[in-house]
């Protein structure tokens, strides 16, 4: 072996390790959707308020329409933020990978809840099941938080999910009383909304 072939050698493993430790230290980019997620629904959960005191009056099905509509705005939201995440750095990175496998799960578990209440509220004509719907939401964002912050080693994302969790507990307490649309809308302020624009904050500014 030649000494421009030992030197090419060097040069390819030294190209390598620094792309592991890019890819170690990479960027998470999941903050803009968990602040859209709690812009939507946090809103949402507002809007119900409002509807089931009598704040606002639309109508018996407002409720339902008010929770498709939030449904709809947060897909296409999603499908915008996803098709400009990609490609930029750190997009393909193991941690943002694996945190947004983590986070996908918990959104497509959400959501297939969430059907199969209204499936059973529709079908019945009881909607009270709905009220463990809250306490699904912040059992699964504590679940990928956790997931995220032993992915990362990053404990302020562990605490944010044990946070989360003491959410869910929360809402089980204020089941049944209207003040749980706003205790939602303040915890899904505390666990995505800062949490998310804290990780958007540590995106480099090309990317911001």
């Amino acid at each position: 072996m030649t000494r421009d072939d030992i030197q090419t050698v060097h040069d390819d493993i030294a190209y390598i390790r620094n792309l592991a430790h890019e890819g170690r230290h990479a960027p998470l980019l999941a903050g803009r959707f968990l602040v859209a997620a709690a812009v939507v629904f946090g809103a949402a959960n507002i809007g119900q308020w409002a509807l089931l005191t009598g704040v606002i009056d639309a109508g018996r099905w407002a409720p339902v329409w008010l929770w498709i509509g939030a449904g709809l705005v947060f897909g296409a939201v999603l499908a915008v933020l996803t098709g400009r995440m990609k490609g930029k750095p750190g997009y393909q990175s193991a941690g943002n990978r694996a945190v947004g496998a983590a986070w996908t799960a918990v959104g497509y578990g959400i959501f297939a809840t969430w059907l199969g209440l209204m499936a059973w509220g529709l079908n019945s004509g009881d909607w009270s099941a709905m009220t463990a719907m809250p306490v699904v939401v912040f059992v699964a964002y504590g679940s990928a938080w956790i997931i995220s912050g032993t992915m990362t080693k990053t404990r302020w994302m562990t605490l944010t999910g044990l946070g989360s969790y003491v959410g869910a507990v929360a809402m089980g307490w204020f089941a049944g009383d209207m003040a749980m649309y706003l205790v939602f809308a303040g915890m899904i302020f505390a666990v995505a909304f800062v949490p998310g624009l804290i990780l958007m904050r540590q995106e480099p500014s090309e990317i911001v």
